[in-house]
């Protein structure tokens, strides 16, 4: 049976906590997210949103210049775990993605958050968390996964 997706709205910034605890739940053992939406849609926040749930502690930033951010965490058998943001954004083609390892990042067990994946949209796994927020006005949200 296939998942049909679920539609989370989100009435102000508040909310972006529940949102990520249902992102979590829908995906289960699946690890890598790609996610769509406009600048300020608020991809960035929804990820650290998720950090703070699985427990990073550090300082969650946007690698829209670093295009891979990494960050650590423990999972619930106390084993370190990698988490990793990318921010496709300004990669020009395929080539560049491959050029920086894009395929190690995807096909391995740990989280891998990527904002603007279109680019790579070919390399996904085929069981990619997909996510897209839309504005619907300053301070709410809705949010697709499939």
């Amino acid at each position: 049976m296939e998942n049909t997706g679920i539609e989370i709205a989100l009435k102000s910034v508040e909310d972006i906590g529940k949102a990520a605890e249902q992102i979590l739940i829908y995906a289960a053992a699946r690890k890598t997210f790609a996610l769509t939406g406009d600048l300020g849609a608020g991809k960035t926040t929804l990820i650290q949103a998720i950090c703070h749930l699985i427990g990073v502690q550090e300082n969650v930033t946007s690698p829209t210049f670093s295009i891979v951010n990494e960050y650590t965490y423990f999972d619930k058998s106390g084993a370190e775990q990698i988490f990793r943001h990318l921010d496709l954004y300004r990669l020009k083609s395929i080539e560049e993605a491959l050029n920086i390892g894009i395929e190690d990042v995807l096909y391995n067990d740990q989280y891998c958050f990527i904002e603007w994946p279109d680019i790579i949209k070919p390399l996904l796994p085929e069981d990619v968390v997909k996510i897209n927020i839309s504005i619907l006005n300053d301070s709410s949200r809705k949010i697709l996964i499939l």
